[in-house]
Order: C-alpha cells, then structure tokens, then sequence
C-alpha cells in the first residue's frame, strides 16, 4: 500500500490522483453532497482511527470484506472463491494490512471486478497490495478517479472473466452498471453478484432498480426491461447484493422477472 495521501471523499470513499475541491461522483445526480460541504480524508487517516477489518462468510464460497465502522456508502466487497481463483467483486475504501493478511490466507486475489463507479473507492490500493488487474466496462471510463494501467476496460454486454464468471452490462444505474454471473455459485444452482445494480430490498420476494437511490430517482423502462431480458437465460438460485447480509437466498431468478414486470406496470401506467 502506498504511503501517498491520496485524497478520498468522506461521501462516497471514491480516491482520486491529487487534491480537488470537488467529487463529480457526488456532484452526480445519483449522489450527492452533504448539507456540510466536501470532506476529504486518506487511507493512512483511516487506518489510524477508529476503523477496523471486517471480514465474515455471507455465503459458500462467498466472504464479505469491509470495515466497521461503516464508511461513506457503507458498502461490503464479496470475495468469490471460484475454482478458476479469487475474484474480489465489488471493492470497498477501507484497507489494511490485517485486510491484506486474511484475505491472502484465504488465497489472494487473481481479479478485481467493480458494479459502477460509487464502488471504485480505493480499487487501486486493492490492485497493488494483491497485484491483480482491475476489470470496467467501457462506459464508466469517465468516472474513474485514479488511472492506473492496472485499470482494464472491458466493452460489449458480456465478459467472461474465467470459465465459470460472467460480467453482464444490464446498463442500470450507470451505463456500465454491471453485475456477476456465477453458475457454480449455490452448490451450482448459480448466483447474481448484483452490488445495486439489481438491488436487493427488505421485501426479498422482490428486488429493486432505481437510477438514484439516495435521490429517489427511478430507473427508465427501457433499461430494466432490457436489464431483465439479459437476465432470462442465466439461472441462479441466489443474488448477493452490496450490504452485509443482503442476500435473496432462493428463487432469485423469478425474483428478478417478477420484480421488474411489477416496476413496468408501476412505472408505465
């Protein structure tokens, strides 16, 4: 890890490459910026307060990474133990040598794959400390606030990451908004890797799409009817979403046709 103080937002925990007033993650409709203005912080101000390593099983195969207290989103990370390797997906801002420690005992990091730019964060501390490549799509290519040749942008409406992982552009949230297929995942009844791009809610009969969720702004009709399109031919019998113990634990696959028939309906009258 860096001793570089690198700038990262108290909002979002996105870091960028030099100092700045602003933050265009939460100058972005999707964020936003507090009452109280911009605050920054760095990685080495965050390891030496209050914060701490948080590193639990959410599912088999599954171990969720992040910190507590919570930080800026408040986010978790899933490590995936893939039989093709670890994939980190989705990251989190908080890192540090425990971190790096337990998740090397659980076998590293071969690729670091992200959902949308509220969860780039820190991705570059990540990529360095386990020397993994950083996997985007295209889209979000905008967004990123630290370029590193570690970064690689990825295009199209699919990605196959390794034999049994596939990243799929549902394009909701973001343009590149992304989630991750994994069909050995659930004993091989499958898993979505979803972070908010299919969002998981209190109601787990249900899943949610939304273009902002702190500003309540729902996503278009076309997106989601495509988003649900891309899905159908993926089976999975359990989503993951972003947050500790977000998880749709079975029928998940009609979770997702189901919920986004009742958004159309809602959203187009």
């Amino acid at each position: 890890m860096t001793d570089t103080p690198y700038p990262i937002c108290v909002t979002c925990g996105t870091q960028y490459a030099a100092p700045r007033s602003d933050c265009p993650i939460c100058e972005d409709e999707r964020q936003y910026v507090p009452e109280h203005g911009q605050q920054w912080t760095d990685l080495a101000t965050l390891r030496a307060g209050e914060h701490t390593a948080r590193i639990e099983e959410q599912g088999e195969g599954l171990i969720g990474v992040g910190c507590d207290p919570r930080f800026a989103i408040g986010q978790r990370a899933l490590l995936v133990r893939a039989a093709s390797g670890n994939v980190l997906w989705d990251c989190v801002a908080y890192l540090d040598d425990e971190t790096v420690t337990r998740v090397t005992e659980l076998g590293g990091i071969s690729a670091i794959a992200i959902s949308h730019p509220h969860y780039y964060t820190t991705m570059v501390e990540w990529s360095r400390a386990f020397d993994a490549p950083i996997l985007l799509h295209e889209k979000d290519r905008r967004w990123v606030g630290r370029p590193d040749p570690a970064v690689r942008f990825w295009s199209g409406s699919s990605h196959r990451l390794a034999d049994d992982l596939t990243l799929l552009n549902l394009g909701v949230h973001f343009a590149g908004g992304t989630v991750l297929h994994w069909p050995d995942g659930e004993r091989g009844a499958g898993a979505l890797l979803s972070g908010d791009i299919v969002q998981v809610i209190p109601d787990r009969a249900h899943v949610g799409f939304m273009y902002s969720y702190p500003n309540l702004i729902p996503e278009r009709p076309t997106v989601v009817r495509a988003a649900a399109e891309m899905l159908r031919p993926y089976e999975f019998s359990a989503i993951y979403g972003a947050w500790w113990d977000a998880v749709v634990p079975r029928d998940a696959h009609e979770v997702v046709q189901r919920s986004a028939k009742r958004y159309l309906d809602f959203v187009t009258g």
